[in-house]
């Protein structure tokens, strides 16, 4: 059976649904805090379902939820009320449960009386742990069928689970709780206007040591939670900002939250942070989600593009293995920790099918080069850059006409590659599915970024040489794209290259990527930002992922209509760099404003209905929330209007902000540069900066591009 993609998504986690993330662990469940196991409920740690059923019943009676809030990423409170047996409307039970997910649950339950007689109550937590793999949950296909024992010992209970060689176990504990095999029970007699409470947990055993998870257990009498303590320490070390528009700045602080929650640990490094891609169901290290979250976080925290390149050269490609797609140099697609090889792409715990990862990594360590790591650190990466790009040539390219192209290399693997990985991704103009090898547009952008990126390095470093042949690779590789993927009777950049190196001429959003990256022609860069900010293209909240005229577009699917935050980030950045200011402005504010219809927080993707025609963005129903590209594309957004990057080994800031009137006044304090901390406002567009560290100098311009780089360094060079 093949694991999960977006070929064989899921049926959606349920309207009126919670979700809570905290690292590699996360807990959806209904509005009244229950976990059912037929429904894609549950506590998830390592890619394991440890918690399958957590019902309350209070006399029998479920929750009737009443509000479902949540505090943090990671914590939610549940207020729900205990139906009366009368038929009477009003109960005077009102229920609050207030959880928190780590590795495990902790959850607090109280009961509040506010009849003026005292109420006899049952409390029943129905508990059950199925162990099953998250892909198995995500399909609604729970198989395998794990030999089960309970015991109750004192006030906890432990769930344990065998299958073949495998053994798992989870220790409920509840004080005061009359412990049974199906749960927990009190019995309790809540005085008038008076309260009764419970304190609740949830943890895995660790490598089956009968010792629960070490760092999630309930808090000493006047100490915070391991979760609390990580969130101020990400907190004290962010960037603190005020806008005078509050709700951007409410979307902004909601972005630095759930990175904050997205933030992983590598298992072989501890010390090392990366970025997960998003919840629910990608609580994990992914190449290209990863890579592009962590680069659009550079100005909050640099230290998680350092974390997932290291996390992710530890883990390059070394040998040629068809099932899982790895290759020599090549940059995984996604780890799973807990899934059994059957159910993973692949066969594996790491499946490497992704076209863009691998220049993406190189790209990626040229920005993290340029905010200032030390030599040593990066000069440890740059082999794995070498070998990226030996793979982008020998393997990327395996037919030899100068553009990477992928086609999976077994039937488990995904048919398309590129970010756009759904099965009807890549079509043609007349909804036609393009056929494999299939080399994207953009992918050619990203390995045009990674060879100037690798030149620019090797310059600082003093290989002339080896910059000059990279410099030059890079513009014949410009050359070609602009010869075959241009369509000038269409006026717009072909998607892809097919099989048979046909153009396929749907008018996707993918072009709007590759300005960003430099590689198409200037004369043509007008007609790109005309077609992408047409009607057909933009919806008012946003540009689609393929025009409306297309023969394959449907505003509610997953890559052909719908508005993809990130990808609009990206598209506004690109516009930016070419001056294009009022329509990279237009994409920013209506995502903005899309973000208020969502409490702040961008999902992954919603539909692409015009707004004309519905007054508020229409939820895409599977889409991940929160998601890390999407927390992530507030701060691109900002700092793409305030034209703000660093290249610090030169000793230079960049700003020169065009901020829209409506976002009013910025203040930005604690904002990491060179190892220091600076302070940033805007009044209008006046930029001022203080507190740069010594070397530093503030320009009010743009950042040299990496074109303008190597032109500096070899002035012969073609732009």
């Amino acid at each position: 059976m093949a694991g999960w993609n977006a070929e064989t998504a899921a049926g959606p986690v349920g309207s009126g649904t919670v979700t809570l993330v905290e690292g590699s662990s996360f807990c959806i469940s209904l509005a009244n805090g229950d976990i059912h196991p037929e429904s894609p409920h549950g506590v998830f740690h390592e890619d394991t379902r440890i918690l399958s059923r957590w019902n309350l019943a209070v006399n029998g009676q479920p929750l009737e939820p009443l509000t479902a809030e949540t505090k943090e990423p990671y914590r939610a409170l549940f207020i729900g009320r205990v139906p009366r047996a009368d038929g009477h409307a009003d109960s005077p039970l009102i229920v609050k449960r207030l959880r928190e997910v780590g590795a495990g649950i902790l959850e607090e339950i109280t009961i509040r009386n506010y009849s003026l007689e005292a109420a006899e109550c049952v409390v029943v937590l129905s508990v059950a742990s199925d162990f099953a793999d998250l892909f198995e949950v995500k399909e609604a296909r729970v198989q395998r069928r794990w030999e089960e024992s309970r015991k109750p010992d004192g006030s906890s209970l432990t769930i344990s689970g065998v299958w073949q060689d495998v053994s798992k176990s989870v220790i409920v504990k509840g004080d005061g709780a009359d412990v049974t095999p199906d749960g927990l029970r009190y019995r309790t007699v809540i005085p008038p206007h008076g309260q009764w409470k419970t304190l609740l947990s949830v943890v895995p055993v660790v490598n089956g040591s009968g010792d629960p998870v070490a760092s999630f257990v309930r808090p000493a009498e006047g100490e915070i939670t391991r979760s609390d303590r990580r969130r101020q320490e990400w907190l004290a070390k962010i960037p603190h900002l005020h806008m005078g528009n509050r709700s951007i700045e409410r979307t902004l602080r909601r972005s630095y939250d759930d990175l904050g929650a997205l933030r992983i640990e590598d298992p072989d490094n501890p010390e090392r942070i990366v970025v997960a891609a998003g919840a629910p169901w990608f609580m994990t290290l992914f190449g290209r989600d990863s890579l592009w979250a962590s680069l659009m976080a550079l100005p909050v925290d640099p230290s998680l593009a350092l974390g997932t390149l290291q996390t992710l050269a530890d883990r390059q490609g070394s040998m040629v293995d068809p099932m899982s797609e790895e290759e020599p140099g090549k940059i995984l697609h996604e780890v799973r920790l807990g899934v059994s090889g059957g159910l993973a792409l692949g066969g594996k715990s790491a499946y490497y099918g992704s076209v863009d990862a691998t220049p993406l990594f190189v790209s990626t360590l040229g920005s993290v080069n340029r905010w200032g790591f030390a030599k040593d650190t990066i000069a440890a990466l740059l082999p794995h850059a070498d070998r990226a790009l030996d793979w982008v040539r020998n393997y990327g390219d395996k037919d030899g006409d100068g553009f990477v192209e992928y086609s999976r290399l077994n039937g488990q693997g995904l048919i398309n590659q590129g970010w756009k990985d759904s099965w009807d991704g890549i079509n043609f103009a007349d909804g036609t599915l393009a056929e494999p090898p299939i080399a994207l547009c953009e992918v050619q952008a990203y390995v045009y970024s990674a060879l100037l990126s690798r030149a620019v390095m090797a310059y600082d470093a003093g290989d002339a040489p080896l910059a000059a042949g990279l410099t030059d690779e890079a513009a014949q590789l410009k050359k070609r794209f602009n010869e075959q993927f241009w369509m000038p009777e269409r006026g717009y950049y072909a998607v892809a290259l097919d099989a048979r190196k046909r153009p396929v001429d749907a008018c996707a959003s993918n072009m709007g990527q590759c300005l960003w990256h430099g590689i198409l022609d200037e004369d043509k860069i007008p007609l790109v930002a005309e077609r992408l900010m047409s009607p057909e293209m933009f919806t008012g909240w946003g540009v689609r992922t393929l025009a409306s005229d297309m023969g394959a577009y449907n505003p509610a699917s997953y890559h052909n209509g719908s508005v993809w935050p990130h990808d609009n980030a990206i598209i506004a950045a690109g516009l930016i760099r070419y001056g294009f200011v009022e329509e990279a402005q237009r994409i920013a504010t209506a995502l903005f404003e899309a973000a208020d219809y969502t409490d702040g927080r961008l999902p992954e993707l919603f539909c692409g209905f015009s707004r004309d025609e519905v007054t508020g963005p229409v939820p895409y129903p599977t889409a991940c929330s929160p998601q890390a590209w999407a927390a992530t594309t507030p701060i691109l957004l900002v700092t793409s209007l305030m034209r703000y990057n660093a290249h610090v080994s030169r000793g230079g800031l960049w700003m020169d902000p065009v901020l829209p009137e409506s976002f009013g006044d910025l203040h930005i304090t604690n904002a990491p540069m060179a190892g220091g901390r600076i302070t940033i406002d805007i009044r209008g567009s006046e930029p001022s900066v203080q507190g740069l560290p010594e070397g530093m100098t503030f320009h009010r311009e743009h950042r040299p591009w990496l074109t303008e780089l190597v032109n500096q360094a070899r002035p012969t060079t073609d732009d």
